[in-house]
This record gives C-alpha cells, structure tokens and sequence, in this order.
C-alpha cells in the first residue's frame, strides 16, 4: 500500500525494430543521460535513468522525473522536447513497466500469426510489430498481427499507434472480443480455419494495480467492479483459446491484483479445457524480473462486505451476482494439477512498478467442445458448440443454470444468445462453400465511421506498369498485394499488405470489420501525367519498398543528408560531386536517397537511411515528415539546426528555387507534415483518440485532404 501510494516511475522503451534502436540507445546514454548526471533542479539532484534489469538489450528505461520537473528546468526541457518529438515519430515508446511483460512472454518469432484481443491503445501491438520484424532485411515477415478493439474510437488510437511502425504485417478491426468471429484462410486452394499461433489476451480489468497513475481508482474501487468484469473475462479468454492453434501459446493478463479476475477465470478456463490447455512454466524467461507466485485460495467479498469460501455458502439471492466459476476449485487433485503458481503476480514494492497479473498458457489439444467430426471439404475444423455443453462445476448448484461463464448476470451483458446464433449458422452443413454469414446484426451495426472498402489492384490494371518500368521494380515485386481504397475515380494512393494479410482479407471481408490495414507506399501526383510516372513514393513505405526498387536510387554522404534535411530545395551543387553526377542524368520525378554507414568512421551515424526525395531542374527535395527529419538530424547531433529548421521553414520555403514539382503537390506534402505531427500526442494516452482518429481515419486522413480535391495550407508561396 505504501508503495501504491507514490508516483509511478515514468518508464519508456525504445523500439526494437528499427536498425535505429541501437542509434538512439547510444544517442540517450552518451548525450542526454550524461547531461543529467550532475543535474540538480530545486535542490534536489536528478537522478539518471535507469535500465528495467529484465528487459532484452537495454532497450527499456524507467526514470523518477515526473513531467512536472521535466518541464521546469532548462536542461531537463530539451531531454523533454527529445522525448516528445522521438515519441511522435515512433522510436520511443511511453509505455508502462508491467505492461511489455506480456508480449515478451508470448515469445513471438517473424512467421507466427498473431491475435491482439483487446489491443487498444497499442503500445503492447506496436511491441509485437517489432517482434515480428526482428530481421529488418526481410520486408514482408510470413507472420502478422491482427489487432482488435471492441471500441470503435479507441481503434483509431491503435492505428495512430500502429502507423508509426510502418509495417504491412499489421490490421486493425473492430469487434467484441468475446464473440470474434473465426476467419478462414486459402490454404493451397482450399478453405481452412484460421488459427493463430500466439494469442494476447490482456483483458478489460477494474485496473487496482493502476492506482498510482490512475487517482480515480482509489476512489471508485469497490469488489462489485471485479464480480462485473470476471464473466467477460472469461468468454474473452475462452474464445481467445478456442482460435489457438494446437501447440500455441495465449497469455492471459490484468492489471488487477484480484483472484476473482486472475486465478479465478485460470482456473475455470483449465477446467472447462479438461486438459487442452495448461499453464506453462516462465518462471526462467525473464531474468532479472521479480514476482511472487500465483495463488490457489482466495474468498470471494460482496460490495458491502460479506465474504464467501465455497459457491455452497452464497445465498440464492446472490446467485445472479456471484458464481460458481469465481471460486477456487475444490477438489486439491485438480487444484495440484492445475499448478496455479505458475501465473506471475508483480507487486508494486518489489520493483517499483504497478500491479500486474500474467498467466501464460500452453494448448495441447482440441478444446473438448471442438472435438467433433470435420464439416469444411473434409477438411479437420473445430466447429464451436456453445459453451452451454461443458458446464464448469458439473456437481455443484444445481438450483441454478451450470452455465455460469455465459450466464447473463455474471457479466452484466448477454452475449451468449448471439454467440450461439452465428456460431450455429456458421455450423450448419447447409453452408456448403464454408463462408459464414456476418455476424448477428447487433454485434455488427457500423458505429463510428465507415470505412472505405479495401480493394486490390487487378493483375492487368494499367496503372501499374508505368510504375513497374519507371522504379524498374523487381520481377520478385508482389504486385498482387496492391491495394486502394476507392471502387470508383482515380486511385489516388497505393497501398501495401504483405501476401498472408492478403489472403485474410480477401477470403472475410463479409464477417470482419476492418479499420486499417497496409502502409502508404506511392501516391499520386497531383498535377498528373506530365512526369514519365503518375506516382511518387511515399516516405511511410520506402523501407518496405526499398529492396525491389532498381532504378532512381541516389547514394548521399552524411554531408548530402545533413543538407537535405536542412534545407527545403538544395541546389545539385551544394550537395558532393558524387551526389550531382548520380542526379544530373535522371528524368524529373520521385527518387530514393540512400546513405550507407561508413564502418571505419564509428563517430558518424552508424544506421542506414532511406529517404523519398523529388528530382526537380535543378535542385533535389525530401519528402519526409517533420519528426522523422527532426529525428534523423538529432541521430546526427544537429538539434540545433533542427530547431532552426523548424523555425525557418516558411522562409526556406519563399526562397526556395523551382524544385520543378507541381505547385499542389508541395503544399499538399507540407500539409501531410504538418499533419502527421499534429495527431502524435506526448504519450498516445487515450485522450488523444480525437485526434488519433481525425489523424488516421482513411477518409479523414492528412494526406487524402490536402490531395488536389481538398485545401492544402498555405502558409508561404510556394515553388511554381
């Protein structure tokens, strides 16, 4: 209680996937961590950050400074701008402690399928994105991550989030996750079931271990939060183990240190699997971590006080509140069996962190439901009987429905008439093509907005080969995976799914409602066809694209880059000789601007860079947004001339040469700038889901509305 009751340590993570990782790891040690050592503000002396001793590669760091005192001094601030600006470009990740323990424990490697059930607001999706693009010489990873969230705003939160990874492995949808439909996947011709091969299930939780970043708790908290919330939790974890594949991994995890929503919901999800799941040992996964051991007693207390040991104590007028499922189970065999003390409990005082819950679960079979004859094609599926046939105490209550996981009073909401119905209609042998209908009306009301329709481009669309011989893309381009966001008019932006996120998308458009997926990879020139292609790369899916790309490639010195990005049109002579002789041959347009590190100059940037760049007469232009470009100068210890540029860039703009770019297209770049850093909040709380959501929704998008339709800001006459 004690230490619930300070502050929680501010904690940030710097993500993985990039090659820059190491960059800005080096970057914060040697400069900013430095500046801090002797650092005093009011007296007090500024303590430095510290590595989480239990996370991979020093890449998470936890730190006493609250924002408060960040703001205050002078120092501090520029630490604090560093953080702001490198959080919006998706290189420091603000993320709780406790909260990146469960995607290193799900273990996941580049070819798994993986399913985030209640995503929002992303930075445990954003952990498992990097996870999946541990070699970042591979492009398109076999594995992906579906992320869910069951509200349609906060799913916006999780693009924002998710966009700044810039993967094509990553799609968003929008559903409860207690009934989420089963996908179907092509499988050499055939329709096969879906199944993933790791599972996050980090559930919605009355959230006790948050109290020392969430005041509210301490004054809202009541056991009736918990009696609530422990039915919800236990369909979205049983439906979360029935889409497991055999030999897949699903952990289960809070952020309330309450059995009746930890152990509880464990041990009724291991009971009713009757063996098909059991709890797997990580005590040795993270070293360094300290944790007590899950426990195997606990009562149950009602709102006003009155605890329960045993269901059989509950008196009949309690039976809608409490039930069955909430107790430990009581026959001590079972109760050994089960090896509850694998499921890790963080208390706040052990590591100064919040509290937390984790239980990772191993499938070893069907779940028994599931065990029953093939119906697809004589292909083996698990066809899902409602939960009903497997009550969770057999023995015990029998005054009262057995269902208790379904039944309505436990959750507060009745799901399980709808579940029943579409999981019915997905059974019936009727349906000979093996496509379930969508889900039942109610789940599936379009709220929020409507999505634009996701559309791949045809094998023999014209638009492509221009593209094709411009880039002089690689045979092995997989330009099926292609796609737009129009039926009708011109495509105006392409974007980019790997081939296995194709294949779902293509084979569930009826029964999932998809919020976001594939990353910008060209977009359309604004004023046509006067250049020799219609389309110019876009700075969000040039890593992606990178690899295929053959022709229109320039190779820049650390000089070129620091000028590039500092300047808004450099001439061809104020970039090296290199660089001009590269330029001066190519055809007006879109190009990709290279630097390679030099390895016998360690004191220079040590990370490769692409970069969207536009050849204009006589000058070259990037096309990069703001807090990229303020990243890439800060790798390179220029903050200042960073500032400048911020400053400048107006100025820049009304001196600038003829880039030879079309007038629209450069406003329509700077607003899409703007934009893009306008929507990055400091700590992607859930506060920023308004802006989140104008930011990324696709019909609301910067770039679609500073696109020749809409009105791109002004704010400086721009190159003719």
């Amino acid at each position: 209680m004690e230490a619930l009751r300070e502050p929680l340590p501010a904690t940030l993570r710097i993500t993985g996937y990039k090659s820059h990782a190491k960059e800005i790891l080096h970057c914060l040690k040697n400069k900013y961590f430095k500046e801090l050592e002797d650092l005093e503000v009011d007296g007090q002396k500024v303590e430095v950050p510290q590595p989480l001793s239990w996370y991979p590669e020093e890449l998470a760091w936890h730190t006493n400074l609250s924002r408060k005192i960040l703001r205050k001094s002078p120092q501090l601030e520029k630490f604090h701008q560093f953080l702001v600006s490198e959080t919006e470009s998706g290189n420091i990740s603000r993320q709780e402690a406790v909260s990146m323990i469960p995607p290193l424990l799900l273990n996941a490697h580049p070819h798994h399928k993986i399913l985030d059930m209640c995503a929002a607001p992303g930075s445990k999706t954003t952990q498992l994105i990097e996870m999946l693009h541990a070699d970042m010489s591979v492009p398109f990873p076999e594995g992906f991550v579906i992320a869910n969230d069951v509200d349609n705003k906060r799913c916006y939160l999780l693009v924002h989030q998710a966009k700044r990874l810039s993967s094509p492995c990553i799609m968003v949808v929008n559903h409860d996750a207690s009934s989420i439909p089963r996908l179907k996947i092509d499988v050499d011709g055939r329709k096969e079931i879906l199944f993933y091969d790791r599972i996050l299930c980090d559930v919605p939780c009355s959230g006790d271990g948050t109290m020392r970043k969430n005041i509210d708790v301490w004054k809202k908290w009541t056991t009736l939060n918990s009696l609530q919330l422990h039915g919800l939790q236990l369909r979205i974890a049983t439906r979360g183990a029935e889409q497991l594949v055999e030999g897949g991994r699903m952990v289960y995890s809070t952020c309330s240190l309450n059995p009746i929503e930890d152990e509880a919901v464990i041990a009724s999800l291991l009971e009713k699997s009757e063996g098909a799941l059991e709890l797997a040992d990580v005590s040795s996964e993270l070293p360094g971590l300290k944790w007590m051991p899950g426990i195997a007693h606990w009562k149950v207390m009602t709102k006003d006080g009155q605890w329960f040991s045993e269901w059989e104590e509950v008196p009949h007028s309690r039976h809608t509140q409490i039930r069955p499922t909430m107790f430990p189970p009581k026959d001590p065999e079972k109760l050994q069996a089960m090896h509850l003390e694998r499921c890790l409990r963080i208390l706040p005082h052990h590591q100064n962190t919040g509290g937390f819950f984790v239980a990772v679960l191993v499938k070893k079979s069907s779940m028994p439901w599931n065990k029953r004859p093939p119906k697809i094609q004589g292909e083996p599926v698990e066809p899902r009987e409602p939960v009903r046939s497997s009550p969770a105490h057999p023995a015990e209550g029998a005054a009262v429905d057995p269902a208790a996981p379904e039944s309505k009073a436990a959750s507060g909401m009745d799901d399980t008439d709808a579940t029943e119905r579409s999981e019915s209609a997905e059974n019936s042998s009727s349906r000979k093509d093996g496509v379930c209908g969508p889900p039942p009306s109610k789940k599936m009301k379009l709220f929020g907005f409507k999505e634009d329709p996701f559309v791949f481009i045809p094998e023999d669309d014209p638009l492509f080969p221009p593209i094709q011989k411009f880039y002089a893309l690689d045979p092995s381009f997989p330009k099926m995976n292609l796609l737009t966001r129009t039926t009708e008019g011109k495509k105006r932006q392409l974007y980019m799914v790997s081939k296995e996120l194709r294949n779902v998308l293509v084979n569930n458009s009826e029964r999932m409602k998809v919020i976001n997926t594939g990353i910008k990879v060209w977009c359309r020139n604004n004023s046509g066809e006067e250049f020799d292609c219609a389309f110019r790369l876009a700075q969000e899916g040039i890593y992606t694209l990178y690899p295929f790309i053959n022709s229109r490639i320039i190779t820049v010195s650390i000089e070129d880059v620091k000028i590039l990005l500092t300047q808004e049109n450099p001439f061809f002579r104020k970039l090296s000789s290199e660089t001009y002789s590269q330029a001066k041959d190519l055809a007006k347009g879109s190009i990709v601007l290279k630097y390679e590190p030099d390895p016998a100059k360690p004191d220079t940037l040590q990370c490769p860079i692409v970069l969207c760049g536009w050849r204009g007469k006589a000058s070259i232009r990037t096309f990069v947004p703001k807090n990229e470009r303020l990243h890439y100068l800060r790798m390179m210890g220029l903050e200042g001339l960073a500032e400048k540029k911020k400053e400048g860039t107006v100025v820049a703009q009304e001196s600038a040469d003829s880039s030879g770019l079309p007038e629209d297209e450069v406003s329509a770049e700077h607003g899409a700038e703007q934009a893009t850093s306008a929507g990055a909040s400091e700590d992607a709380s859930a506060d920023t889901s308004e802006d989140a959501s104008a930011d990324t929704s696709e019909d609301a998008s910067a770039d679609a509305s500073s696109g020749p339709s809409g009105p791109a800001p002004r704010e400086a006459a721009l190159p003719r």
